[in-house]
């Protein structure tokens, strides 16, 4: 649909025509004029603008320092009408060290840290660094294009004619409309290398450019822990994340005290950007929630002589460092994660997600138009003052004459070009000779420029006029450069493991505790091995049940009625001063049922688990872990049975198991004929009939583990039997038979104890 003119004069236009085509100007402008860099130069308009206005300022590397709000209000009333504060804070940038890998902005005064932001700009100075030379060392010698500034009052460059690929040196980030760019940093000495690689080989693959370009240079000396893989493969596709870990050491503590540990970690690294005080508030914070009960301080105590020092305390010395690094690493930005996305404006003004390859081979494309354009800025020099210099040998050669003619015609300057044939130049070069250079002498230095000339000249048509020699000079050009401001690499690549988050029993200090159950089901822990199980704080009614001891970084099983198992970890149960609480509220228990047993161990402890039916197995104490509120069910119980209070195994060798029946029968056996399970019923291990276990006249009562020098004491009352090893042999037999029958006038509470 056309536009049409209403008879007011007014162009009238559809609203979506209209704001179709002002999104897309303003989503171009984004992209073309603000957010994404040039390819050529490496650099966004607002930083172009700002190293072309100090130049033009004559802030170069030598110069006195002028006032920051100098260059912004050049930047601003000339070339770049938005906000200050981006145009200086673009500035900031380009200044700091922790920033661009090659700082272009010289400063002086407060231009900022890694926790606190630059002065205003009236009270900071600047200058140009020395490597904002590679960018402007070649601007006044045809290199570029100039375009009118905003006004049309000024003129400023379209880019500046790099020396070096800028683009990869520093980097930059940006958000444009639907698209962003994050090029990380580079050392200049691994780029310079590999585009010398592809001048002298331009058929080099990607392979061969990664064994040069090892992976991005940040301005900081945190490692670099992608793998290797990884990196060539964003290096190949132009995007992906990259992972940086602080650098930390272990030092002695002069600060330390007898009750605290000798020693410190010390962090002198952070990762790209990272806030020091961010860190340590991270830090802090897990401290106040109790998330880091193994560390006593954190401290910042950066100095001059140490610029950045982060000083973390341990409690004791027997934490252990690397586990709560990766702790940290996982939890802290000590390790952070950078986005690589190489987007940018290639040489025909689209932008584009390049590859590494594709960066420099357009790169160099760049280079070779502007050192022609060089070259032949110099060679029209050149020719333009060899053809003014043979003019004035004409007139040096005819000297007599050109005075007559100077003298006495009206014109000269037509008579001259006349009589010798010479341009307009020359006749205009010949009438502006004084007359101290009608010397000899001066003609001799004539001769001698022609002649440098002359050479110059056919030096600059040979380079120009042959491919292979242009890419030389292209070569020893960039070996120059990159010598002169080559350095080391600051950001180390280093293989390290995953940093792993610690769970909440491994953040806790271990110790002894006791977990104590009442009779109706309440739970508390207490510290310690040895609890005053009377004197604890029971609710009216209640009283003690049962206790285990253990450690305060293992769970606690549950064993009910049922056979079902519960699994808690001691930092869920009341400790302390606090008062027992409901294990009803922690587990959710069948109806009718109830705890009777507790149990603590490590993983891999077998345990034996038995009924009062005479059936019992073999599992490991993990079997019975569930994190299920329902628990699971471990034992299967016959009619009317009920569970046996469960028995660690230990590690001794040649066990036997000791079955005592409530009819006073004993059978020994050898514990590896029960088999080992994760649950069920399990083996016969006494013989007792169904009928008998069901209508509960004679059941299993108790088990015992011994080893073949064990003997098994009696005690009743007074009264006390004791069975040696020899005498316990006469109760060994097969497992699952009735037994022998022990000693009688033994009664129900008799105590039995292994010696």
């Amino acid at each position: 649909m056309s536009n049409e003119i209403n008879y007011e004069g007014v162009e009238q236009m559809p609203l979506k025509k209209f704001s179709e085509a002002a999104y897309l100007n303003y989503a171009m402008y984004v992209i073309m004029d603000r957010a994404l860099p040039f390819i050529g130069d490496g650099l966004k308009p607002v930083q172009r603008r700002i190293i072309y206005a100090m130049s033009e300022l004559g802030l170069n590397p030598t110069a006195k320092y002028k006032k920051s709000a100098r260059t912004v209000g050049d930047v601003l009333g000339k070339y770049h009408p938005h906000g200050d504060s981006a145009c200086y804070g673009a500035m900031v940038l380009m200044a700091q060290d922790f920033s661009y890998r090659y700082p272009l902005v010289d400063g002086q005064g407060n231009w900022g840290s890694l926790d606190d932001g630059a002065a205003a700009y009236r009270y900071t100075e600047a200058r140009l660094s020395k490597i904002a030379e590679m960018l402007l060392s070649e601007l006044g010698q045809g290199t570029v294009d100039y375009q009118a500034n905003f006004d049309g009052t000024q003129k400023e460059p379209t880019y500046l004619p790099a020396r070096l690929p800028h683009i990869l040196l520093n980097g930059t980030s940006g958000i444009a409309v639907g698209m962003a760019t994050d090029i990380p940093p580079h050392n200049v000495q691994e780029i310079a290398d590999a585009c010398v690689m592809l001048l002298d080989n331009p058929q080099a693959t990607m392979d061969d450019l990664l064994n040069v370009v090892q992976a991005p240079d940040y301005p900081t000396k945190a490692e670099i822990i992608t793998p290797k893989a990884e990196i060539n493969r964003i290096y190949q596709q132009g995007t992906g994340s990259l992972k940086m870990r602080a650098v930390w050491s272990v030092e002695e503590d002069k600060k330390a005290t007898s009750r605290s540990a000798n020693k410190v970690i010390v962090i002198s690294e952070l990762p790209y950007k990272v806030s020091p005080a961010k860190v340590i508030a991270q830090i802090a914070a897990q401290m106040k929630e109790k998330k880091l009960p193994m560390v006593e301080d954190v401290q910042d105590e950066s100095n001059q002589e140490h610029p950045l020092r982060i000083v973390i305390r341990p409690r004791s010395n027997r934490v252990d460092f690397d586990e709560l690094m990766s702790h940290l690493f996982a939890t802290t930005q000590l390790e952070s994660s950078f986005k690589v996305n190489l987007n940018m404006l290639g040489l025909n003004g689209k932008p584009e997600v390049k590859d590494l390859r594709t960066i420099l081979t357009e790169w160099l494309a760049f280079r070779r138009t502007t050192v022609s354009r060089r070259l032949n800025y110099r060679l029209e020099k050149v020719l333009s003052r060899l053809h003014i210099l043979e003019g004035l040998r004409i007139a040096y050669l005819n000297i007599d004459e050109v005075i007559e003619i100077i003298r006495n015609e009206d014109e000269p300057k037509a008579e001259l070009i006349k009589r010798f044939d010479l341009s307009e130049e020359q006749a205009e070069a010949i009438l502006n000779l004084r007359l101290r250079q009608i010397a000899k002498l001066e003609e001799i230095e004539l001769i001698a420029e022609q002649q440098k000339l002359e050479k110059e000249r056919d030096e600059l048509q040979a380079i120009l006029g042959s491919e292979r020699r242009l890419n030389s000079l292209i070569k020893k050009e960039i070996q120059a450069d990159a010598k002169l401001y080559a350095n080391e690499r600051c950001s180390p690549l280093v293989m390290r493991e995953e940093a792993k988050k610690l769970d909440e029993t491994s953040l806790s200090p271990v110790e002894d505790v006791s977990v104590i159950l009442s009779q109706k089901g309440w739970v508390r822990c207490v510290k310690g091995h040895e609890p005053n199980l009377e004197a604890q704080s029971y609710k009216t009614g209640d009283g003690y049940l049962a206790h285990v001891c253990g450690r305060s970084n293992q769970a606690v099983v549950f064993l009910d009625s049922t056979g079902r198992a519960y699994t808690l970890d001691v930092s869920a149960l009341p400790s302390g001063r606090s008062p027992f609480e409901p294990l009803s509220s922690k587990i959710s228990l069948p109806e009718g049922a109830s705890i009777d047993y507790l149990l603590m161990a490590d993983e891999n402890a077998k345990v034996l688990m038995a009924s009062d039916s005479g059936y019992g197995f073999i599992c490991q104490f993990s079997d019975l872990v569930s994190r299920q509120k329902a628990g699971k069910a471990v034992v299967s119980l016959t009619e009317n049975a009920k569970v046996l209070p469960p028995l660690l195994i230990g590690d001794e060798q040649d066990l036997s198991l000791v079955a005592l029946s409530n009819v006073g029968r004993m059978l020994v056996f050898p514990l590896s004929e029960l088999p080992t399970l994760a649950k069920g019923k399990g083996n016969k291990i006494i013989n007792i009939s169904a009928t008998a276990a069901k209508e509960r006249t004679e059941l299993l009562e108790r088990l015992l583990l011994i080893t073949s020098t064990n003997s098994i004491e009696f005690i009743s009352g007074k009264r006390k039997i004791t069975l040696k090893p020899s005498d316990i042999d006469t109760y060994r037999g097969e497992r699952a038979r009735k037994g022998s029958q022990l000693v009688r006038g033994l009664s129900k509470d008799v105590k039995i104890a292994i010696v």
